[in-house]
Parts: C-alpha cells; sequence; structure tokens
C-alpha cells in the first residue's frame, strides 16, 4: 500500500514515561503495578479532559495525541502536578515520577495508531526531562510561548538518537510564579494543592461545618487515591433491602466534549433512585471512581456491597439520543433486563422516567399509593435548558474558581431558558456559596446571594432535597442550628439515600450539642459511599472527639487524612485531642503542619468562626487546642 492511501495530521504528541521503572519493580513488583495503574488511570482522565486521547500505553509508557498543542501542554502540567501531589503522600523508596516529552508534528494515522518521526521526537524529548519534568520542542514553544504564561530555559540544540538534526529543546519550568508541579490549571485546579493560607479565614469555614462544596473539593473520584486503599478491604454485607449501584454512563458520541451529557444522566438515574425508601442506593462519589475504567460488576458488587448494578452508554448526534441500559445481578453477572432507546432528544426526560421505572419493576419494589409519581423527572421539560444545566453541573464538579464563574454562566442560562427551573435555581446558589466558602470573591455579596437563591428554589418546590441543603448550610453559618437541622430532616425524608444530606446532617448535630445522635447518621452516609467516605469520615472523628471517645476519633481522622493528607481541618482536631490527652509531641506534629499550612490559623479566628451551640463546648476545644500549640 502507497503512503498516499494513508491519512496524514499535523498533530500534538505527548510521550510519558516513569523514571527508574526496572528499580521499582526490582524492589516491589505488586506495588508498582499497583501505583502505576493508578496514575495511568489519573493521565488517562486529564487528557479526556483536555480533549486529547491516549494512543497506546505499554509498560511504564504513554502515548497520546492532541488537536491543540496548548490543551497538550497544560494538560501535561496538571499530569505532572497531580503526580507530584499523590507521590508527596508516599514514602520516597515508592514515588513514581514520570517524565515527559511533548512535540508538535505530522504523522500518520491508520486505524487509531499513529506513526512518524514526530513521535520519535517526543519519545527523545522525554528522555531529556528530568523526573516529574516536561521538555517541549522548539516547533511546541514556537506556538505556546504568548499564548501561556509559562517560564521555559532552552537547553539548546540537542543531538538526540536516530534523529537526523539537532532538534531545539526547552524545559517548562514555571507557570506564572508558580513552579509548574504545584500549577493550578483544568479540571482539578486547586482542590489538593488549594492553599488555606492564600484565601483568609477559609480554614476556619471549612472547620465550621460540611458543605457539598468540601466534600466534593476535597474527597471527589478525580483527585483521590483512598478508592484503591478501600477496595482491598473486607467485603462489605449486603444490605437488608433490595440495592444498586450505577456505573458511569459511556459516552459514544466520539467527542469527549459529550462527557458532560453521559455523567449528567447518570447522576439523574441516581437521584430518581435514591428517593425509594424501599432501595439502597450507593452514593455517585463512590460510582464514579470507576468511570473510564474495564471493571466486572461483580467486582463493584463486592467492593461496594451491592446485590445490583446499573451500566449503559449514552450517543447524542444532533437532536437524536441513544440511550442503552442493563441491569445485572452482581454475583453472578445475568442480565435482569436491557433496552436499547433510540428516539429524539425531546424525549430524553421520559426515557430517564422510563430507565427508573424498569429497574423498580425489575426488583420487585411495592410502592404506597401515590410514592412512584415523585420519582418523575419534573425539573424542566426544556431541553435546552436541560443542556444548559449539565455543562454548568460539568464546570461545577471541577471546583476552581474560573470553572466556578463558568457553572454559574451556564446556571443563569439555564434559568433565563427557562424561569422555573428549580434545579437550576439551587445550584446557582452553590456556586455563590463556594464563592463565599474559597474567598474567592472578597467584599461580595455572594453569602446574601446564596440565601437568596435557596429560598427561591424552595419556594418553587420545596420538595427539593437540594434547594433544603443549600438554605441548611446558610443557617448553620448563621448559628441557626434548629433551622438547619430541620431543613436536612426534611432533605433527608425525601431523599433516604442521600449520603451528602445524612452527612450534613450528622456534622450540624455536632455543633449543636447532639454528638451521639449524629453517628449512627454518619455511618450510614459512610456505607452508601464507601469508596470516598473523607468528609462523612471527618465529621464522624469530631463526633467521637466530643464524645471522648478518642482512639476512636483518632482512627476516623486519620483515614480521613489517607484520603487527602492535606485536609487541614482534620489535623487541627487531632491536634486538639493530642493536647487534651497530653500527647505532646504528636500534639507539636499536628501543629508543625497547621502554621505551614496556614499561619493566620489562630484561637481568635476558631472562636470567632466555630458554630458550636455551646459556649463550653467551643472553650473545651480551644483549650485543647492551645495545649498542642495554637496562641
Amino acid at each position: 500500500m502507497s503512503t498516499e492511501q494513508f491519512r496524514r495530521k499535523l498533530t500534538a504528541i505527548l510521550s510519558a514515561d516513569v523514571k527508574g521503572y526496572s528499580r521499582l519493580m526490582g524492589d516491589d513488583e505488586v506495588a508498582t503495578i499497583r501505583t502505576l495503574t493508578i496514575y495511568r488511570d489519573v493521565m488517562s482522565n486529564l487528557i479526556q479532559r483536555y480533549q486529547g486521547r491516549v494512543v497506546d500505553s505499554p509498560g511504564d509508557n504513554l502515548l497520546a495525541e492532541f488537536t491543540s498543542v496548548v490543551n497538550a501542554v497544560q494538560c501535561a502540567i496538571e499530569i505532572q502536578g497531580e503526580l507530584k501531589t499523590r507521590n508527596d503522600a508516599l514514602p520516597e523508596n515508592r514515588r513514581m515520577a514520570f517524565r515527559i516529552g511533548i512535540n508538535m508534528g505530522d504523522v500518520i494515522d491508520e486505524d487509531n495508531r499513529i506513526y512518524g518521526q514526530g513521535i520519535n521526537i517526543a519519545a527523545r524529548l522525554e528522555t531529556l526531562a528530568e523526573a516529574g519534568g516536561i521538555c517541549i520542542s522548539g516547533t511546541v514553544y514556537d506556538s505556546i510561548k504568548r499564548a501561556l504564561d509559562i517560564k521555559f530555559e532552552f537547553l539548546g540544540e540537542q543531538n538526540v538518537k536516530n534523529i537526523a538534526e539537532p532538534i531545539r529543546v526547552y524545559r517548562v519550568c514555571k507557570t506564572g510564579n508558580v513552579e509548574y508541579s504545584k500549577v493550578s490549571t483544568g479540571k482539578n485546579a486547586g482542590t489538593k494543592k488549594l492553599k488555606w493560607a492564600a484565601a483568609a479565614g477559609v480554614v476556619i469555614l471549612v472547620l465550621g461545618a460540611g458543605a457539598a462544596i468540601l466534600w466534593n473539593l476535597y474527597f471527589s473520584p478525580k483527585s483521590n487515591m483512598a478508592a484503591v486503599s478501600l477496595k482491598e478491604s473486607a467485603v462489605l454485607p449486603l444490605p437488608e433491602k433490595p440495592s444498586i449501584a450505577v456505573l458511569p454512563f459511556n459516552n459514544l458520541s466520539g467527542d469527549p466534549g459529550q462527557e458532560y451529557f453521559s455523567d449528567g444522566i447518570t447522576e439523574n438515574i441516581i437521584t430518581s433512585l435514591s428517593k425509594i425508601p424501599q432501595l439502597f442506593v450507593i452514593a455517585r462519589n463512590s460510582t464514579f471512581t470507576y468511570k473510564g475504567k474495564p471493571v466486572r460488576v461483580q467486582q463493584v458488587g463486592r467492593e461496594l456491597g451491592v446485590q445490583h448494578v446499573l451500566e449503559g452508554s449514552v450517543q447524542k448526534s444532533g437532536n437524536r439520543i441513544r440511550i442503552t441500559a442493563q441491569l445485572i445481578d452482581a454475583k453472578s453477572g445475568y442480565h435482569l433486563w436491557a433496552e436499547r432507546y433510540d428516539q429524539e432528544m425531546k424525549d430524553i426526560f421520559d426515557i430517564q422516567d422510563e430507565v427508573t421505572q424498569k429497574i423498580i419493576s425489575a426488583l420487585a419494589i411495592k410502592f404506597a399509593e401515590g410514592e412512584q409519581k415523585q420519582l418523575a423527572y419534573k425539573n424542566t421539560d426544556n431541553v435546552e435548558a436541560y443542556d444548559y444545566f449539565l455543562r454548568g453541573m460539568e464546570y461545577h464538579n471541577r471546583f476552581t474558581k474560573e470553572a466556578n464563574t463558568l457553572s454559574r454562566q451556564m446556571f443563569n442560562k439555564a434559568i433565563e431558558i427557562d424561569p422555573e427551573y428549580v434545579m437550576a435555581y439551587s445550584k446557582l446558589g452553590w456556586t455563590y456559596l463556594m464563592d463565599w466558602l474559597m474567598n474567592w470573591s472578597p467584599g461580595s455579596h455572594s453569602f446574601e446571594n446564596a440565601a437568596e437563591l435557596a429560598k427561591k428554589a424552595i419556594a418553587l418546590d420545596e420538595t427539593l432535597p437540594e434547594g433544603l441543603c443549600l438554605l441548611g448550610n446558610v443557617y448553620l453559618w448563621e448559628k441557626q442550628h434548629e433551622k438547619a437541622i430541620s431543613l436536612y430532616e426534611k432533605a433527608i425524608r425525601l431523599e433516604p439515600n442521600y449520603a451528602y444530606g445524612l452527612a450534613e446532617l450528622g456534622g450540624t448535630l455536632n455543633y449543636a450539642q447532639r454528638p451521639q445522635e449524629a453517628i449512627e447518621l454518619l455511618k450510614k452516609a459512610i456505607r452508601l459511599n464507601p469508596l470516598l467516605p473523607g468528609y462523612p469520615l471527618y465529621h464522624l472523628g469530631h463526633s467521637y472527639y466530643l464524645t471522648r471517645r478518642y482512639d476512636q476519633a483518632i482512627k476516623a481522622f486519620e483515614g480521613t487524612l489517607s484520603t487527602n493528607p492535606e485536609f487541614l481541618p482534620a489535623h487541627i482536631f487531632l491536634a486538639a485531642i493530642y493536647g487534651e490527652i497530653d500527647q505532646r509531641e504528636n500534639a507539636r506534629a499536628e501543629m508543625t503542619i497547621i502554621q505551614k499550612q496556614s499561619p493566620q490559623t489562630s484561637l481568635e479566628t476558631l472562636k470567632r468562626k466555630l458554630p458550636y451551640k455551646d459556649p463550653a463546648v467551643l472553650e473545651r476545644v480551644l483549650t485543647a487546642i492551645s495545649k498542642a500549640g495554637l496562641q
């Protein structure tokens, strides 16, 4: 076959491999393969987020291509930042550092594989990069030097193996004033790398309550390693009632930009099923840890402790949509029900409702009169508004200042199209509360806007759990504990499997002098979200501390920190515990971490912000932390 018959294209090529891979394998093959699998998943997900495509990943190598050279470089920067954060949590001899090379060149494309000299150059650039570093070619540098705020070091023209002419090589040094290993760009920007000290008062706000923002921000599937360790733990017992996990529906549209749509449909089905009191439904955070990974339903059933798994796919093209769904017995692997829908986009709401109803029928769930009608999707019947809402959710789940602004634009657009779109008002309110919590717009009226939008959502539909919990957060920050508790309780009655609502109610009960009641609620929230229990586990540690069960509290806070080692509130309460039980060395160690992460934290700021109902409890906490060394 002549070369003219092959398809040629200009593309940005990213090549990566592990520095010292042979040594790691020689030390511990199993641990190395496990870490490599996790890191490769992280890289693949980020590549997809930046509209790239993984071409091949043999051994410790990974080859990807991007239509945009800017996206390729930004993706590489975020990969190195994310992997550095993960490596910091590992022993030094087990850290796995990738080298990355990026080139832009002409390649031959055949059957989704690419060939050519451009790939060879990217591979040679990779070998010139330091561990955890990035090297780019002169062609890449020429394309992005004015497009991105990045500093480079010119390494000269390098002669490399099997390349006839020397290539210009640049090392990526910094983005703005931030080392690239800590840069915050893209989907996970600011999650674990956000410095509490950068926003005055944020640490104290986090200690005050548990907004959904913070649960997702610090314990989301995209930035979490805890799922791996938890998957290796004992098999979870099955609930007495029928149980189900809804895996993320696959996006078959051929366009990574359509991920928001398939994710949104998955979340809507989870929400509908979560309203059924006769059913046990795993939370979205845990099921989305499987996104983009080849897993067997038997594995999912064991790890999540459920009897049934729903999986499916979404293909959106113009005004047509094709959805497949299958309900599977997690023990035997047998299909209990399967269906394919090939209809117009305007039927999307009916399709989602039908999937829910088919699951109910397959599991033989019985309803009291009128109960089943409450499951129907009723937020909007406008497909365009719905599409803007799903786009807003995709940005909302990134938890960065820039993405928060974009999500607000999408939610506002949805409301402009459908002024009675209840969920859009609720999520818009969350963007303002996030703005206030993270101090992204100092001096603004974000808190007041969040309160106003929560009340608007409830006025339109008082059965919407999200709106009730948003207003509950507002009341807790205002130290109106009973009002907050009442709203959370109502939200849970409406959606019994609402893991976030259970966690928030438990957290609020802690501050309202009712920690013993909180414990069972928090255990249930953890069971509903078994792979990512970080934030409910933090609340549980707080409950144990308040009831003086110190060993259990320490274990819970350490479990929280295994999810995210930089979650400062857990360090603060550990300092309080060690101060209270007079373990001075441990208390000093925690205080060192606190002062490094947030030098502004003081007894006075804690006293002003912690929303305890009983002043005596607040005094107990402050006294304990002062013994640890906080002034």
